[in-house]
């Protein structure tokens, strides 16, 4: 993949392999030559099962997990083999939202230490820090007593604004957003959903949404790749893509979110039976 001056991100042919179990077996290879971009203020959802690599792809290019082999290219730059000073200075372009707003948090710290953290750490005055605090809970529509409070005192889905507060912290490019509502009620779900993208608009931030659910990511991203056992097998624009999917793969997962309707979700079992291989 030639790496496009409008791209903001480009993942070229990346391979990750993890060791085997026991002391001669083998490594698994994980990723097996993924190439994608994202451009500048663009979601990027990315969508496959439990174990298809998907969360491994964001790993790598946070710098959690190492490269085999291919590039991470962010800004024009080559980021796959970042050392520990230069992944600090990327922090402030690349954050992440995990997964669990129950274990994200830090149990022991005030949400206002924890928004600062990341502020403190690249040297802001604390008073500046302080005006960022209470900047960031207003973003993400908590109260400014927040702040002094800790986080068993809040909700999952306070928790989570919170976690996209602390991501928001150093007004960055590029945000991973690992499986970010997957741990919340529906109805949470569809709050959180809709905050970020109002941030999005309001701050013209990247993601690479994560998630195992196409309806998901069909209302968050612009476009969509699917990933299957390290590959990624389709491409495509959101609404095209998770409306008229081309790769048997990509309809099993349309086929397997579940719907209101009774009777459709059987027709749509039977028809995920017929797709799936005996």
């Amino acid at each position: 993949m030639t790496t496009d001056p409008g791209h903001l991100l480009t993942v070229d042919q990346l391979r990750v392999s993890f060791p085997g179990k026991g002391w001669r077996a083998a490594r698994t290879e994980v990723l097996k030559g993924i190439d994608l971009h994202i451009r500048v203020g663009e979601t990027l959802g990315l969508v496959g099962e439990s174990g298809s690599g998907k969360t491994t792809i964001g790993r790598a290019i946070l710098g959690l997990v190492p490269v085999a082999s291919g590039t991470i290219t962010f800004d024009g730059r080559p980021i796959e083999n970042a050392g520990r000073a230069e992944r600090r200075a990327l922090s402030r372009e690349i954050q992440v939202i995990f997964q669990d707003p129950y274990t994200s948090l830090n149990p022991s710290r005030t949400i206002g230490d924890t928004l600062s953290e990341p502020l403190l750490a690249q040297r802001v005055k604390a008073s500046t820090a302080r005006d960022r605090v209470t900047a960031l809970l207003d973003q993400v529509h908590l109260p400014k007593d927040s702040a002094g409070r800790l986080p068993r005192e809040f909700s999952g889905g306070q928790r989570q604004r919170v976690a996209i507060a602390r991501a928001l912290a150093l007004s960055p490019r590029l945000i991973v957003c690992d499986e970010p509502v997957s741990a919340l009620d529906l109805t949470t779900q569809a709050t959180v959903l809709d905050l970020l993208l109002d941030i999005q608009q309001q701050t013209d931030v990247a993601y690479l949404f994560v998630s195992h659910d196409l309806s998901v990511v069909r209302r968050m991203s612009h476009r969509v790749a699917v990933i299957h056992h390290g590959d990624i097998v389709e491409t495509g624009d959101a609404a095209t893509l998770t409306s008229r999917p081309q790769h048997p793969y990509t309809r099993t997962l349309l086929l397997s979110a579940p719907v209101a309707d009774v009777d459709r979700q059987r027709r749509r079992r039977e028809q995920r039976s017929a797709l799936t291989p005996s």
